[in-house]
């Protein structure tokens, strides 16, 4: 089975490019980033509108309550089952997103990490919520290094989820990922978009700017409304700490604005950073544009003919 990936940093305008390409080749578009899933989330994610949607089919966008975290292994079952409805639609599957991990667990496979076990996650959470996920993550330091390496000490869920690992099976994630793990029966062809950062930030602002007009702050104060546990996912999603401090009155709008646009510029490195050392596909299946894509007039501007051959012929 052959699928396109449309992958980049956020505001780099994957969802405009994987829309022009999904009309241009028939195909459905699959929903790659973790934030996305999440149904109450349309406006701070930057999800397609209803107009895009129903443009071309669009899959895994919305499809989880915020109470219900979902994970890299549920996103990579419901992906492949939907690209498989999608190749036997006579559609290209066309993932895009900003998760890499999400698209890693496809081209690299993914570990098969057992089930902790209840009493491992329920100290993982209190700990959580006692100590913070800094000093936990000290702690995971001591007992599981290489993992802990690997992650940032402020994520709480993912310093959590390898805490839970370590205790439960008594192998740190880290030992667990290195075992073999076999990537999907597919075969990809990619698109990264990796503009400027000063093209990024000027995005960002604007993106933002418009998510206010849009309804930003209406979104968080429902998902406020739904008291969920402050570690979930959705939670904190970029904006949603920050618009919700300024929901409780400790600051300003504006400085919540500066504060989403700082955090979003640092996650977009990281996330470019990542998409440069992790190829997607073999290089002859390849194709990086160096700019933001804006509008579906760039397509034949931005991809060149032999590249935009080569799509249609794995449509």
């Amino acid at each position: 089975m052959k699928a396109l990936i449309v992958a980049g940093p956020t505001a780099s305008g994957k969802s405009t490019l994987a829309l022009a390409l999904a009309e241009r080749l028939d195909g459905t578009i699959i929903n790659t980033d973790a934030m996305q899933v999440y149904r109450e989330l349309r406006v701070l994610t930057a999800r397609p509108t209803p107009d895009d949607e129903a443009r071309v089919p669009h899959a895994l966008y919305g499809v989880r309550p915020a109470a219900d975290p979902g994970n890299v292994a549920w996103w990579r079952d419901a992906a492949l089952a939907t690209m498989a409805a999608a190749r036997e639609a006579g559609r290209l599957p066309i993932l895009t997103g900003g998760s890499g991990l999400y698209f890693a667990s496809l081209t690299d496979g993914l570990a098969d990490i057992p089930d902790p076990g209840p009493s491992a996650r329920t100290e993982a959470r209190a700990l959580l919520k006692e100590i913070g996920p800094v000093a936990l993550h000290a702690r995971l330091a001591d007992v599981d290094p290489v993992t802990a390496a690997r992650l940032q000490p402020t994520d709480s869920q993912r310093v959590a989820r390898a805490w839970e690992v370590w205790r439960g099976s008594g192998f740190g994630l880290a030992a667990w990922q290195a075992r073999t793990a076999q990537p999907a029966p597919l075969r990809f062809a990619a698109i990264l978009l990796d503009p400027p950062r000063t093209e990024l930030r000027a995005a960002i602002s604007a993106r933002f700017d418009a998510m206010l007009r849009e309804g930003a702050l209406d979104e968080v104060r429902a998902l406020l409304a739904l008291q969920l546990d402050p570690a979930v996912p959705a939670m904190r999603a970029h904006g949603v700490p920050e618009l919700s401090a300024h929901l409780r009155g400790e600051i300003r709008l504006e400085e919540a604005r500066q504060r989403v646009e700082l955090i979003t510029g640092q996650y977009t490195k990281r996330q470019a950073t990542w998409f440069r050392h992790h190829a997607l596909a073999d290089a002859v299946h390849s194709h990086t544009i160096n700019a933001r894509f804006t509008d579906p007039k760039q397509l034949s501007e931005t991809i060149n003919p032999q590249f935009l051959a080569l799509l249609e012929s794995i449509a």
